[in-house]
């Protein structure tokens, strides 16, 4: 009895009668549309968000922000990275050497590159430590000759820990006896599995003095400093900055030239996708017209009764603007509610389905990441809530103003 009445009516008219139950079953399919828009949106962008977060965090984790390289062989690296560390976004700085090659094993052969770090400070400037499946990075002994792969290399190769792989680099040695290619025997240390293919199968790690000896240069010698930033997007202009003070004969690299496309590829797929399922969420806000449209013809009797009795043409139009508004908060929160749980849930389904029909859905061999990931973010759902009601406001505003303009008369000639 304290309702207003626009508010009173518009909330029994939802409601199923015994005569209008098609009018209420175009109701409850307008509420599962926009419920499922709403679901679908909030979960591809939780899936979207979970591919963003695994880029910053694992595999922009491994890879270094930004690197300072010189064109011969640095000799005093502390002192480069004592300087370079004085840089209030510079976090960490550890020294490195690469070199790009051929492992093989009993016939079987993968393309590899190395990535010489010294284990001590390597931790300070990358999270490969957190996924050692065996091993660990103090494995990596100077003078061993160890080394470190990712398990779908070690797969391919067919080894374990313990096995000895011969690494072909792409130089040639001449002697008397002729030209052959530099080889050199590794020892497995330790296996590492990061979930992106691109660095379980084709990177590896061993000691930076081991590889120093292998490029002939001096243990103390380096090829430059990997460093990490306090924002890894301010990466590109701070090493080019510093960079620029060292001189002419060094040079620097950054994040951006190596996985910036696969980043920004990510995050306009985003912005895409989700401008795509809104439109999805439009179409089925947009239903509630064509239901509100029905219900103002099923209601052309109860009109006139309450116009007679002297509702205004705004109470008349707010009637079905609340019948309209119901049906958009009930089926926005319906699908928010099935959305969060879906997103919570969306990563162990899809596992538990690809062991059950044994097929990989994201196989690693073209996707930088073999499983699928999820991150539910309560802005999304705020904004995605938001967004279907406000679509469903206007939904209503047409149906209710024909119906405000509905004449006592004229509705009961054809009532």
């Amino acid at each position: 009895m304290f309702r207003p009445l626009s508010v009173y009516i518009g909330a029994r008219y939802t409601r199923a009668r015994r005569r209008s139950l098609f009018v209420s079953f175009i109701s409850f399919t307008s509420m599962i549309g926009l419920a499922l828009g709403v679901l679908v949106m909030i979960v591809v962008l939780s899936v979207m968000n979970g591919f963003d977060y695994e880029m910053r965090s694992r595999v922009l984790g491994m890879v270094p922000h930004a690197t300072i390289e010189s064109s011969t062989p640095i000799d005093d690296w502390p002192t480069l990275a004592e300087r370079l560390a004085q840089h209030p976004q510079v976090a960490a700085v550890a020294p490195f050497i690469q070199m790009q090659g051929l492992l093989t094993h009993r016939g079987q052969v993968t393309k590899i590159l190395i990535n010489a770090v010294d284990p001590v400070i390597e931790p300070e400037v990358s999270i490969v430590g957190q996924f050692f499946r065996e091993g660990t990075l103090a494995d990596l002994a100077p003078g061993e000759f160890g080394i470190v792969i990712g398990d779908k290399a070690a797969s391919t190769l067919g080894v374990g820990v313990g096995d000895k792989v011969t690494f072909v680099a792409p130089e040639v040695t001449v002697t008397p006896a002729g030209v052959f290619p530099r080889m050199k025997r590794f020892t497995v240390r330790g296996i590492f599995h990061v979930g992106a293919g691109e660095i379980d199968g084709y990177v590896a790690i061993a000691n930076i003095s081991d590889l120093a000896r292998l490029h002939r240069w001096k243990p103390d010698q380096v090829q430059g400093v990997r460093l990490r930033f306090v924002d890894l997007f301010q990466a590109p202009r701070i090493a080019w900055e510093l960079a620029g003070q060292l001189g002419d004969d060094f040079y620097s690299r950054d994040w951006t030239r190596t996985h910036g496309n696969l980043y920004q590829a990510i995050r306009m797929e985003k912005a895409m996708i989700g401008l795509l399922l809104l439109l999805i969420v439009a179409v089925a806000a947009f239903n509630i017209i064509s239901t509100l449209v029905m219900v103002v013809t099923d209601k052309r009797g109860d009109i006139a009764i309450l116009r007679t009795l002297g509702a205004t043409p705004r109470q008349i139009m707010a009637i079905f603007m609340v019948q309209g508004t119901v049906i958009g908060v009930v089926g926005t929160l319906v699908g928010a509610l099935l959305g969060i749980f879906a997103a919570l849930n969306v990563s162990s389904w899809v596992a538990a389905l690809e062991r059950l029909i044994g097929h990989k859905f994201l196989s690693a061999d073209v996707y930088f990441i073999d499983y699928l990931p999820s991150r539910l973010l309560t802005a999304d759902v705020v904004q995605v809530c938001v967004a279907a009601l406000i679509l469903s406001f206007f939904a209503t505003l047409y149906p209710a103003w024909r119906a405000a303009r509905t004449q006592p008369a004229e509705a009961l000639r054809y009532e």
